[in-house]
């Protein structure tokens, strides 16, 4: 009722512009819905039957063999682990660089404020480089090491920018509050600012958790030993090069069924990487909408 009486309340032009969002944001929708349906529909299925008849909704040709293999190869749970490690480690250190650097960008009274958002805004367009980069981390000893992997893009000035948005929004009067108190910066920072700051910290979060569990690319260039390698290393051999773990398919006979199972897995793989992002989205949902609208509304 509410979305009809919204709609005779609008001009023509208005109404057919909200009818045609409404539309095109369905649409959206659907394309994004029907591809994540196949994929869990796929995994399921039989891999002779996906071969030769695709989809089907006969569960007697649904199976769970894709997912017994993936969860009883080592390498796939090593790999996990190691992405859980990378992305709560990152995640940490970044939101708090970020953090601890966005505080004084968000003070009018900080001296060199200027010279040091430019130097930041340089940064966003403009890098060193793949070649200079990995000469840097190898005269570091960072590389086959865990850090060349967390440590090169831990800070963004993008998330700065938003979380000295989002400060620069807190009214002035809790910091006199503060300092007739008599409270000092730490304090202030620790003790007042970030508690008020939830929102926007979940939001970081969030997406420097999501950014370091989909990187494989750092890893790829710095990590030579498998054992550090992340989960989407192993889940780029099996989408992109096609090569499973020897394990998941080492007891098949024939070369068929062994490359009828490798596509079934590749399905499998992919439920299993996404899950700890679907389980986490919903509990940083509440803060997202806040956290974003906080940190633009500001320039």
């Amino acid at each position: 009722m509410k979305k009809k009486s919204m709609l005779r309340r609008c001009s023509g032009q208005d109404r057919a512009l909200l009818i045609t969002g409404y539309i095109l944001l369905g649409l959206f929708v659907v394309a994004i819905i029907i591809p994540m349906l196949y994929i869990v529909i796929a995994s399921f299925m039989d891999p002779i039957t996906l071969q030769n008849k695709g989809i089907t909704f006969d569960f007697s040709k649904w199976t769970t063999t894709a997912y017994e293999r993936v969860m009883t190869n080592s390498q796939i749970w090593i790999g996990f682990k190691n992405a859980v490690i990378y992305s709560v480690l990152f995640t940490v250190i970044s939101v708090t660089v970020t953090l601890l650097a966005a505080y004084p960008m968000s003070r009018s009274d900080f001296k060199g404020r200027g010279f040091f958002n430019i130097i930041f805004i340089i940064t966003m367009f403009f890098g060193g480089g793949l070649i200079p980069t990995y000469l840097v981390m190898s005269n570091l000893g960072l590389v086959d090491s865990m850090w060349a992997v967390i440590l090169p893009g831990a800070f963004s000035v993008w998330n700065m920018i938003i979380a000295r948005t989002y400060y620069q929004g807190i009214p002035t009067e809790l910091r006199e509050a503060a300092d007739v108190d008599g409270a000092n910066e730490i304090t202030f920072f620790f003790k007042i600012l970030l508690p008020v700051c939830t929102p926007v910290i979940a939001v970081l979060a969030l997406w420097q958790f999501v950014a370091m569990w989909n990187s494989y690319f750092d890893a790829m260039i710095y990590l030579n030993d498998s054992a550090k390698q992340p989960l989407q290393l192993v889940l780029r051999s099996i989408l992109i090069q096609n090569q499973p773990e020897s394990g998941m398919i080492s007891d098949m006979q024939s070369t068929a069924a062994r490359a009828q199972l490798a596509e079934l897995l590749k399905y499998a793989t992919i439920i299993v990487s996404s899950l700890p992002l679907l389980v986490m989205y919903p509990f940083f949902q509440k803060y997202f909408d806040s956290g974003i609208m906080a940190g633009s509304v500001k320039g």
